[in-house]
Formats: structure tokens, sequence, C-alpha cells
């Protein structure tokens, strides 16, 4: 999703927000909420929540279906099926054929794409705003009662294969960051990579989507968005005709599966045929949890958040700076981000790539460095103050955009923020004080909760991979954005 980035897309980098129960079953459709820019929350009948944004500004919607269940609510042995199950979600229902709902969603003059996490799977179109009642028709209707033959999930499996390959196995400092999470954590599903492990994407059957399917699309589960020139009264009459005839059942109960406390240094080598090295350092950190009534815990939260921005938020901050600059530098380039915004554990980030001449291991004791500094001496209040300005810049922004706005607040649902939670974290971002950044700075940076990837590039090929043919003709299931 190409997009104006908001304060909780930059906080969430590959995570969002501890979950928070969805609402029970109510016995009718009523308001929970309401924002200063005009948002309003519904909980219909079913236990589906629906959320609208007016915004008057251009003839247009943007329509938005986002599920609290990602790849980290799978089990061993079927990593990738949310993904997998959201390619399926496109082959159709018993009224609308496998390649007629994109077919139909282009002839509204709209566009449409899906998306999955860790933390949640989202489904969108953005088309005239007079065409959302038969959009909602026809995404209620494959939230409910997606199917599709064994044989086009045995071909669109291929597809999700190769997307593999393209992205991750054939992308050496992806691969290595895959293998990252999976020796940073042991008991945190966020071991496992979205797209899955290639031998759980060769052994899974049709029946592992379906279940999976039947477990948690469920109405109290989800949360319809719609931003733009629509009225929320017109629009919640029409969740009501569409998504809220869909039977309500429970959502499954989530067992917790803490990361237990790491307890001393862990290191990694992979090998790969690439160019150049590359290094990443992953600390473990505390997450945000609330953006009401902080714990110590939240505030080390946000101030990792101002630190990592401080490194490399801008052009010209500090990593680049010190790592990337005159004639002794030993990084082609380096950077910082703080995920501290999940449902599941929190990670500090820290990765470069050596320059000429130079060695991982220089990168990483540079970077390690950097943080000693701020440590030692502190950030200045001009530091802290232009990168509190850039977030406010973002927030605002990202206003302009219909998918921005619709994309925030399904991200504040699934992450069960409030839905103005953009202008809250805001707000506590630019009371986080010099002093606290030279705190964490000093508190979470140590050997124990470290673990490091190193790529070792390898020879290349002498022959490349072949690539495979191209999908037919209107199948835009291997154009999905993930």
């Amino acid at each position: 999703m190409k997009r104006a980035l908001s304060l909780i897309a930059l906080l969430a980098g590959v995570h969002a927000l501890a979950q928070q129960p969805p609402s029970s079953p109510g016995p009718a459709a009523s308001t929970r909420a309401t924002t200063a820019t005009g948002a309003q929350q519904f909980t219909l009948d079913n236990g589906m929540q629906l959320i609208v944004q007016p915004d008057r500004r251009a003839p247009t919607a943007m329509h938005m279906v986002w599920l609290r269940v990602g790849s980290m609510d799978e089990v061993d042995g079927t990593s990738g099926v949310a993904h997998v199950l959201e390619h399926m979600m496109f082959k159709g229902t018993k009224d609308v054929p496998a390649g007629e709902f994109s077919r139909r969603v282009a002839a509204l003059g709209g566009q449409e794409n899906a998306f999955t996490s860790r933390d949640y799977t989202g489904y969108y179109q953005q088309i005239p705003a007079d065409r959302l009642a038969e959009v909602m028709r026809l995404e209620s209707d494959r939230f409910a009662h997606n199917q599709w033959p064994d044989e086009e999930f045995k071909r669109e499996l291929e597809v999700v294969k190769e997307e593999r390959r393209m992205r991750t196995d054939d992308q050496p400092r992806a691969a290595m960051i895959e293998q990252l999470y999976a020796s940073t954590f042991i008991a945190s599903p966020y071991r496992r990579p979205v797209v899955g492990w290639m031998s759980d994407l060769d052994a899974m059957t049709p029946q592992d989507a379906r279940q999976f399917h039947a477990r948690w699309y469920v109405p109290a589960n989800a949360a319809v968005v719609v931003a733009g020139d629509v009225d929320p009264q017109q629009v919640l009459a029409l969740a009501q005709q569409t998504y809220g005839t869909i039977p309500a059942r429970a959502v499954p109960t989530r067992k917790p599966r803490e990361e237990p406390e790491q307890k001393g240094m862990r290191r990694i080598e992979f090998k790969a045929p690439a160019d150049q090295a590359y290094v990443a350092l992953a600390f473990r950190v505390p997450r945000i949890e609330r953006v009401a009534d902080l714990t110590a815990s939240d505030r080390d939260a946000l101030a990792l958040l101002a630190l990592s921005a401080v490194l490399s938020g801008y052009d010209g901050a500090r990593l680049q700076r010190a790592l990337t600059q005159g004639a002794d530098r030993v990084a082609d380039n380096a950077g910082s981000d703080a995920s501290v915004v999940g449902r599941g554990p929190a990670l500090f980030l820290l990765t470069g790539v050596p320059a000429a001449g130079k060695t991982a291991a220089q990168v990483e004791a540079a970077l390690r460095t950097e943080i000693a500094r701020v440590a030692r001496e502190g950030i200045g209040s001009a530091e802290l103050s232009r990168v509190t300005t850039q977030w406010a810049a973002g927030t605002i922004y990202a206003r302009d955009s219909l998918q921005s706005q619709a994309s925030d607040l399904g991200q504040n649902w699934v992450q069960g923020l409030p839905l103005d939670a953009d202008e809250r974290l805001l707000q506590l971002l630019r009371g986080v004080t010099p002093a606290e950044v030279q705190s964490v700075a000093a508190r979470y940076f140590g050997d124990d909760q470290l673990t490091i990837a190193t790529l070792v590039p390898q020879p290349r090929p002498a022959q490349p991979r072949t690539a495979p043919a191209p999908a037919p003709a209107g199948d835009a299931s291997n154009t999905r954005m993930h």
C-alpha cells in the first residue's frame, strides 16, 4: 500500500498494537465512539464493528474490511495460511465466480487490493461514493460465503510459493531478516514469516484454508471502515443490510504466548549469494500497551521511538552522519527502527551495509557506538523537536488521503486503540524529554537482550533461477500487496 504514512503507520513498523477483546454482540447497532474529525464507530447486531469517517472533498469512498487475525494466529505446520486465505478470498462464492469480484469492482470504476501482516488481514476498494452499496454487497458475500474448488487452491498456492521465492528466497537481506526473527523469538508466533515456511506451503491443503476461514472470519472479529463522501447513518443502514445479516459467532479464545526473557546474546551468520554484507542487531524492548494512564514501560517505549527517529528519522540524522559520510565512513547506509506497536513483542533494530573495504563487524561496532554516545552524552532539545515536528506533519498530510484515513482507523481498531490514537500518541511524544531518551539508550542496549544476524556474501550461481510463466490475464491475485 503506497500512501502518506500517519503516525500510527510510522510507529507500527512490521507490528500492530496489543489486542483488546472485540465487543460482544449487542441488542442493536449503536454508536460507541465519535472523534473530533467526525469519525463514528457502531456495533452491528452480530458484533461486527463499523467505523465511518465523512470527508466530502471528493465524490469517492474508501471501503475496507479489517480482521484481527494474521500470521500470529496460525499454528505450527500451517504457517502462511492467513496469507494464502487472503488470496483465496478472490476465488469466488456461490454467486460470484473466481475472478469476477475484481472485474465487478473495476466495472464500478474502482480499484481494490488486500494485505496480510503478523497482526491483521485487510481488504479494500476505492470506488465512486454512489457505488458503495454494490461493493458492500460483494465484500459481505465473500466474507460469509467464500468457496472454491480444490484445483483453484492448488493453482493459487503455486502463486504464493513464487511470491515467497521472489520476495524472500531470492532477496538475501529479506531472507536474513526472516532468520533473525526466527532466532530472536522462541515462544512468540512472530518467529514465523507471514508468507510461511516453504515446507508448510508444500504441505498445505485446501482444508487448512477453509478451517482458518471458518475459525477467524466471524463478525465479532472484524471491522468495516468507510471513509469519503458518505453519510454515517446511510452507511450504517447499508452495513445492517449486508454485513449485519451474517450470523453471529464467538471469536475463538486466544491463549497467551508470551516470549520468555532472553538471557544472553544470540548470533547467527546467514550465507547467501550477495554483493555486500549486511548486519542487523535486534534488541528486545518494551511495547506500547496503552495511550492513557501510561506505565513506566509505556513511557520507555515512547522514548525508544524518539531515539530511533533521532538516529535515522530524517536526512542527515545521527547514523547517516556518523557512519556513511566522510573519508573514513564505514557504511553505505545505516538505519534504525523501533517496532514497539504490535500485538506481539517489540524490537529495536539497527541495520547497516558495510562500505567498500569495511566489514560487517566494523558496522556493528559503529552502530553500538552511536547508541553508547546517546547514553553517555544525551541529545539536544532541538533534535527532539525536529522529529516531533515531522511526526505532526506526517499526521496532517495523511488526512489528505482517503486510504490513509481509513487505514489509520482500521489499524487503530485492530490494535485496541481509540479511533483518535494518532492525535493522542502525537501529544504523548511531544511530552518525551531528552533525559528520557538518554535513559532508555543506557538501559536497553546491552548484550543480554540482543540477537545479531550477519549476511555473509557467497558467489552468485552461474545461471539465475528461471522465472515462471506469467499468470493468465485477468488474474490479479499475483499483484496483491502484502
